[in-house]
């Protein structure tokens, strides 16, 4: 399901990313969006997210690029769980950190999917 729309939407928001264009990816994200910063630490709400973000993007020392390998979408009703490969290139590194990440979007009122839950570390979670 590669072809699903919300690809688009995370590609958009992987740019965001990697331009450090907050304003612009806070628009991808429901008000009441929870992202996991790192295993047992979330960051719940816009202002706290686009927090969260800059700090990331300050601890890979502005060179954070973000973009997606294989994804799946399984929808149902407004809601759709994305599984996908993120593949983070900090600059720090060699090879890409690649994790296998689980996002929940919903479709808004007018119709835009938002992101409820956003999850680079997937499954691992349950590693910790």
């Amino acid at each position: 399901m590669s072809d699903h729309e919300l690809k688009q939407v995370i590609e958009a928001a992987d740019r965001a990313i990697t331009e450090e264009d907050f304003d612009g990816l806070m628009e991808f994200y429901a008000e009441d969006a929870t992202l996991v910063v790192r295993p047992g630490l979330y960051a719940t709400g816009k202002e706290q997210i686009r927090k969260a973000c800059e700090a990331i993007a300050t601890h890979f020392k502005n060179q954070l690029k973000v973009r997606q390998g294989r994804m799946q979408v399984i929808e149902g009703g407004d809601t759709a769980l994305v599984i996908m490969e993120t593949i983070l290139e900090t600059g720090e590194r060699e090879s890409p950190i690649v994790r296998r990440a689980t996002y929940v979007f919903r479709k808004s009122d007018s119709g835009r999917w938002l992101c409820a839950v956003d999850n680079s570390y997937g499954t691992s979670l349950l590693d910790e």
